[in-house]
């Protein structure tokens, strides 16, 4: 019988086998990190997308932060003028009630009743004066009481005195500013 010696030959396909192994274990390896490489560029290019979406939102926020700041400015500037415009037309509402007031302030006073000094706050007037007698004070107080474009006197302060052969009493008298009825409702239909 012949003998043949198979072992150079299972060697030689040990060492293919292992070669094969080293370049299947290579490939793998290079393929694997060619994966994670393009993993990591394909993250980092929607990280650097989303970078770029998120800057653009910035500016847009803070380019409508600048447009909301501008607008509230306007509607502060707006609210003074409304607040202004209101005050004209009262001032314009009220003009001609100066002149009915200065009207009405002759018209109720008595015979015997000088006013001294005449001061208004708002719809508050104060009168000070002097009387030939405290029944006359007690008339023009009736006068304020019955005019349209007065009300509500009320005596502060009266005091007689004696000189030069005449008694007269001086007073300061409070009343308020009022509208007559016809005058409200007539201002109201214009407004």
């Amino acid at each position: 019988m012949a003998r043949i010696n198979l072992l150079p030959w299972r060697d030689e396909l040990r060492k293919q086998k292992q070669q094969q192994f080293i370049v299947v274990t290579a490939g793998t390896a290079v393929v694997g990190g060619l994966l994670v490489l393009l993993a990591h560029m394909q993250f980092s290019g929607l990280i650097d997308k989303q970078n770029q979406r998120n800057q653009f939102l910035e500016t847009e926020i803070a380019t409508l932060e600048k447009k909301i700041r501008k607008i509230k400015d306007l509607e502060k500037t707006k609210t003074a003028l409304l607040a202004r415009m209101d005050i004209i037309q009262q001032l314009q509402h009220s003009r001609p009630q100066s002149v009915h007031l200065m009207d009405q302030l002759v018209l109720t006073l008595p015979d015997g009743l000088y006013l001294n000094k005449i001061s208004q706050k708002g719809n508050a007037l104060t009168l000070s004066g002097s009387a030939q007698s405290n029944a006359r004070v007690s008339a023009y107080m009736r006068n304020i009481d019955s005019s349209e474009w007065m009300a509500q006197p009320r005596l502060e302060v009266i005091k007689t005195k004696d000189g030069d052969s005449r008694r007269s009493a001086e007073f300061i008298l409070r009343a308020s500013q009022a509208t007559p009825a016809k005058e409200s409702k007539t201002g109201e239909e214009k407004s």
